[in-house]
């Protein structure tokens, strides 16, 4: 092996993570290639972005013959038939009557745009006291201030507080945590009741919305609540005239076996934040999807104020529609619970064999573990031992990526997700399980974890 291949160049870019991590070469399918020639499994699709996996070739193809069309299209200037399409596809998928879309270029952008549209609705309609977000504790819904200020994961939020219009938290349903007499029916209904214990706390008239991940992402790990849960928030937020937000922004696009997370129970928000598996990593692309009475209402008071420069951008949009193409063909939704299941069955087998996995949760690809002290109380190791990142690291030199984070609010707690892209084959599931195996074998001999 060459000097070159061992030394990295020197680097003006401060973000990237320490030690360097090898320049990337190719990527194909679920593969991805560093320049020294070595094989990495995506097991988290990016940050559970590549939904249809690398280098698909009727995407690229698509994208090549819009950039021989137009790359640009200013939304002011001209309309373009690969925006106008993707949204009416997309449409089509969308529950109620959420039938309108706006384009955006990611997650925060997606989230900053459903509350704007939330708060020039509440204006429109003459509800002008109303502007607060409500959201849960732990979440994450993006790096903006806006979304900040919604987000509750205290090593993000922290070192900004001076700075954000901080929102109203509610406990996240947390119900694999509790330790009580109540069924899981009985906890789905109580941490949807914090909501209206808050609402009534804040004063009615000043709740503009409340935002939730259907399903948990990084920052609470592939939560999924209680049944219960889903359809009395909606009824109380139905009931105090407070708008559902979805955050999708990663359970949505099929990821979660189901094209939106919110799907599995039937719950219609009122809008919703589509990022990440959109675009699929072929380009920048999310959306806010919104109700048509909201929309309406907007209009009607002089039009939506906001915008952004590569809304509905011809090529983003182009390749979404070819993303959206490979979904349904390849029917990826369907693969994704069927494959998904399996591999939550073979995490839950490596639980048996790891004691320290004190929970396995998610649906579809959008999976997680988190370790724990005890399995019985459910404490989270110490948190000096790192062991989030510790896994990553080891996953990472046998060639395998997952992704993790502090599961209890940023502060402590570990958890890892297991989310590789929707095209993974039963064969590739093994694959992930074996290497999962081993890495978990040699964190638990380096911090001294127990193993049946």
């Amino acid at each position: 092996m060459s000097d070159h291949a061992l030394q990295p160049r020197p680097s003006h870019l401060f973000y990237q993570s320490k030690p360097r991590r090898p320049l990337v070469e190719r990527a194909e399918g679920i593969y991805i290639w560093d320049q020294n020639g070595k094989r990495y499994i995506d097991g988290s699709s990016g940050a559970m972005v590549m939904n249809i996996g690398h280098g698909n070739k009727r995407v690229l193809d698509a994208m090549r013959d819009q950039m021989e069309r137009a790359t640009f299209a200013y939304r002011l200037h001209f309309e373009n038939e690969p925006a106008e399409e993707l949204a009416r596809r997309t449409s089509e998928y969308m529950p109620g009557d959420l039938k309108k879309l706006f384009f955006v270029s990611g997650g925060s952008e997606a989230i900053e745009t459903c509350f704007k549209m939330a708060r020039q609705h509440a204006l429109a309609i003459g509800q002008t006291s109303r502007y607060k977000i409500i959201s849960r504790f732990p979440s994450y819904h993006g790096a903006t201030f806006g979304s900040l200020a919604v987000t509750g994961y205290d090593a993000l939020t922290k070192p900004f507080a001076p700075m954000l219009q901080e929102m109203p938290k509610i406990a996240a349903p947390t119900a694999y945590l509790d330790r009580d007499n109540l069924s899981m029916e009985q906890r789905g209904e109580r941490y949807a009741d914090m909501l209206e214990e808050k609402i009534l706390s804040e004063g009615t008239e000043t709740v503009l919305g409340f935002i939730m991940e259907p399903i948990g992402g990084a920052s609470t790990g592939g939560l999924v609540a209680p049944g219960t849960y889903y359809s009395r928030v909606r009824d109380i937020c139905t009931k105090y005239g407070v708008l559902l937000i979805h955050d999708e922004v990663m359970s949505g696009v099929g990821r979660t076996g189901r094209f939106l997370g919110g799907d599995h129970w039937g719950c219609v928000p009122d809008l919703v934040a589509l990022s990440k598996g959109f675009g699929s990593g072929y380009m920048p692309l999310g959306a806010m999807v919104a109700s048509n009475r909201i929309v309406d209402a907007v209009q009607a008071s002089g039009g939506f104020q906001h915008g952004f420069t590569y809304a509905g951008n011809p090529l983003a949009c182009a390749a979404g529609l070819a993303v959206l193409n490979e979904i349904e063909q390849e029917a990826l939704v369907e693969n994704t619970a069927t494959v998904g299941s399996q591999l939550k069955a073979e995490l839950g087998r490596l639980a048996k064999r790891f004691p320290f996995i004190g929970d396995v949760r998610g649906l579809g690809f959008l999976l997680a573990a988190e370790f724990v002290s005890d399995r019985e109380t459910m404490a989270p190791l110490p948190k000096e031992l790192n062991a989030y990142q510790r896994a990553v690291d080891i996953a990472y030199d046998l060639g395998l990526i997952i992704y993790s984070r502090r599961t209890r609010g940023g502060v402590e707690g570990d958890h890892i997700l297991v989310c590789p892209p929707m095209i993974t084959t039963k064969e590739q599931v093994d694959e992930i399980i074996g290497i999962l195996g081993v890495m978990l074998l040699q964190l638990a001999r380096e911090l001294n974890l127990p193993i049946s």
